[in-house]
């Protein structure tokens, strides 16, 4: 029987990273996955929705460029020419991937890193049994478990997904042309995001079936009312307060019926296709965790304590946590695990300073809390919106669309409780926030530091000065364009050019 010191279940993100930093501890690990390398952070995931949004976004600014200067958009691209270009990226990255596994595997980790295509089952906490695609089955022993076998779309009891018609992201590549019409159900960060999509390429008309009464309830209303507009601009309608009442596939088309939250009245639509994003649920069935007594959520979540779950030599990482089921959280996570089997990391695994972008119209980017969630925990804050009007370099790309907003600890040390970047370069704005709050600092370093001329990031400076009472823009100079409030016992108060 083969023995390795650590046994990586997954081969997505998270699983790939947790192998990765047990080869920098030079031990013996095996790393299984039973179908693609790379998981849903390549396939049906990250990356190719993604892709998918770099292309519509593309098609839609090219579009309006056209109209803009008064020319003619020449024939439209094909679903099949677009998918290709998703395909080649998903391929691209996990060739990569699989390059590098051979690597390890034949060059630079030769009896230290193997890998393993297959099934694999927990008999006890030390013996996996591995199933490959013939059947064949062989069990293996070790010292440590990493479980990263990530999750799969959440299904709505009798729905009739068939992946063709009715489909989850998992099934968006089996469309064979753009649909004239489809539904989307949930207006979570999925589900918008496909509307995105779907409304930039201006082929298909979109609804969305929205439980609240704004889409992304989560998020601050300022932000959302942006989002929603723009979608709305492009068509979509969005069934605000709603709940699917019904829906089924009717002679190839699909036929739903919604139901008001408020006053209970139901109507009906027929669409050509339907995507359901409810959510997803984790991967855990086959695993044999329920055998071996492993300790879970009622949703199916394991419990753990940064990343260890109750059996002390199992870990679990990635979305089969009830953490923030993120590509870049599920990495960090398994490091961590690793580190915290055979070193000794620096500092607790934190969520506090985790970044997360929405890809949307425009792009939507956060760290930390955002003004619902302070005051949801009863904190009072200070909090600075700057708007892209503002910012030179979105006035010189035309794309002034969006804001930054900045919130601090109501006190003399100003520390950062978490931001919100919505316009052009906003996944790329907030990462220096970020650091701050990991490091705990207050903003006087970010308030002198010089920015490059002319860049969207001069907007977060500026903000951070408003709160310093020295900004070149004063709160007040342009309505609702530079806020500088404070948040206080329920009520907000204005603080003019004094924070």
């Amino acid at each position: 029987m083969e023995s390795y010191d650590v046994v990586v279940i997954g081969g997505g993100p998270s699983g790939f990273a947790a192998a990765m930093r047990a080869v920098d501890f030079k031990k013996k690990v095996l790393l299984i996955e039973k179908k693609d390398l790379g998981g849903a952070g390549i396939f049906n995931g990250a990356l190719s929705s993604k892709t998918w949004w770099e292309l519509s976004r593309q098609s839609k600014v090219y579009q309006d460029k056209l109209r803009r200067y008064g020319m003619t958009p020449p024939q439209k691209a094909q679903w099949s020419d677009f998918l290709a270009d998703v395909n080649d990226a998903t391929a691209e990255r996990a060739s990569l991937l699989s390059q590098q596994v051979d690597w390890l595997r034949d060059h630079a980790a030769p009896g230290l890193f193997f890998f393993k295509a297959g099934s694999a089952r927990l008999l006890d906490p030390n013996n996996v049994e591995i199933e490959n695609d013939q059947g064949d089955k062989e069990t293996v022993r070790t010292e440590n478990v990493v479980l990263a076998t990530g999750s799969r779309p959440r299904y709505i009891e009798g729905i009739p997904i068939d992946e063709k018609i009715v489909v989850t992201s998992d099934g968006i590549h089996n469309f064979d042309s753009f649909p004239e019409s489809l539904v989307i159900v949930g207006a979570g960060v999925i589900g918008c995001e496909f509307g995105t999509i779907f409304s930039n390429f201006e082929r298909t008309q979109v609804n969305i079936i929205a439980r609240d009464d704004r889409i992304l309830p989560f998020e601050d209303p300022d932000l959302t009312e942006i989002i929603e507009f723009n979608l709305k601009q492009n068509g979509v309608q969005i069934h605000h307060n709603t709940d699917l009442h019904k829906l089924e596939i009717r002679d190839g088309m699909v036929y739903y019926e919604t139901k008001n939250n408020q006053d209970g009245s139901i109507e009906s639509y027929e669409v050509e296709k339907a995507l359901i994003s409810i959510g997803r649920v984790p991967n855990i069935e086959g695993l044999g965790l329920e055998e071996i007594g492993a300790e879970m959520s009622k949703r199916g979540h394991l419990l753990d304590d940064n990343t260890q779950t109750s059996i002390k030599n199992i870990y679990a990482v990635g979305d089969l946590t009830a953490d923030i089921a993120l590509v870049n959280v599920g990495e960090l996570e398994g490091r961590y695990a690793i580190e915290k089997m055979y070193g000794k990391p620096e500092k607790p695994m934190i969520y506090d300073n985790i970044s997360t972008i929405m890809f949307l119209s425009p792009e939507t980017a956060g760290v930390g809390l955002n003004e619902q969630q302070a005051q949801e925990q009863g904190l009072s804050y200070k909090v600075v919106s700057l708007a892209f009007d503002i910012i030179p370099r979105a006035i010189a790309m035309r794309r002034t669309q969006g804001f930054f907003k900045i919130l601090v600890t109501d006190d003399d040390d100003m520390k950062i409780l978490g931001m919100r970047a919505i316009g052009e370069h906003a996944s790329s704005a907030i990462q220096t926030v970020a650091l701050l709050i990991s490091t705990n600092n207050g903003i006087e370093e970010l308030a002198e530091l010089i920015h490059p001329h002319p860049s969207i990031i001069e907007g977060i400076q500026e903000c951070v000065r408003m709160f310093l009472g020295k900004s070149i823009i004063k709160p007040g100079l342009i309505e609702n364009k530079v806020v500088c409030r404070r948040f206080h016992e329920g009520r907000y108060e204005d603080l003019g050019v004094e924070a």
